[in-house]
């Protein structure tokens, strides 16, 4: 487990892109359905209970959350998509905020698609698996929720998923995630080193 990734701090939730923080060093960005445990899973990988906001109303993560881990990597929570009970205009902004991100900042080097194990491979998660296809981009997939199902029915879910995605053009690394039992944490710092470039004996 890296200990790199408890320091994080919050710099600034950006309602418009240009609100963000400079666009240099490294990113890497969360995105979800706004139920599928995205600010749990971010909250448990930094070991802190409050870092990303967690609400019992799906979809309070309407502005692009920016946390430093260090000078140069930063973690960033993309607005949940889908069951806020919010205006038809106000999805369309979010929607056009994260495209915008998605498409121009230069920063960003992989995104973590957050699934619920229940409901994988929605119509939103597509769009982000053709967008990183689309742009090159490595995908880690999180399974959260997994303690819900039994071990044989998650596996068995991880498979599906897997063979699903076996056409895709782009890296797809998937794994099962529980924010409740803390399964899966030492394999989602794996990838992130990876992606940010921390050597072993840095982490060391």
């Amino acid at each position: 487990m890296n200990p790199v990734y408890h320091q994080a701090q919050f710099i600034n939730s950006a309602p418009r892109l240009q609100d963000a923080p400079p666009d240099q060093g490294m990113e890497i960005a969360f995105a979800g359905r706004s139920n599928a445990g995205k600010s749990s899973a971010i909250n448990t990988l930094v070991q802190q209970n409050a870092l990303a906001r967690v609400s019992k109303t799906p979809g309070r993560t309407q502005l692009l959350n920016f946390f430093a881990i260090d000078d140069q990597r930063k973690l960033v929570d993309l607005p949940g998509y889908g069951y806020a009970k919010v205006p038809e205009a106000i999805k369309k902004d979010w929607q056009q905020m994260m495209e915008n991100y998605l498409k121009n900042r230069k920063a960003l080097c992989g995104i973590v698609l957050v699934m619920d194990i229940r409901h994988p491979l929605t119509e939103f998660d597509w769009q982000m698996i053709n967008w990183c296809e689309h742009s090159n981009l490595p995908l880690h997939i999180l399974l959260t929720k997994s303690d819900k199902l039994k071990f044989g029915a998650a596996k068995n879910t991880l498979l599906k998923v897997q063979r699903d995605l076996s056409q895709v053009s782009v890296v797809v690394t998937l794994q099962l995630f529980s924010a409740l039992n803390k399964i899966g944490i030492d394999d989602v710092h794996q990838v992130l080193d990876e992606w940010f470039q921390y050597s072993q004996t840095a982490i060391e």
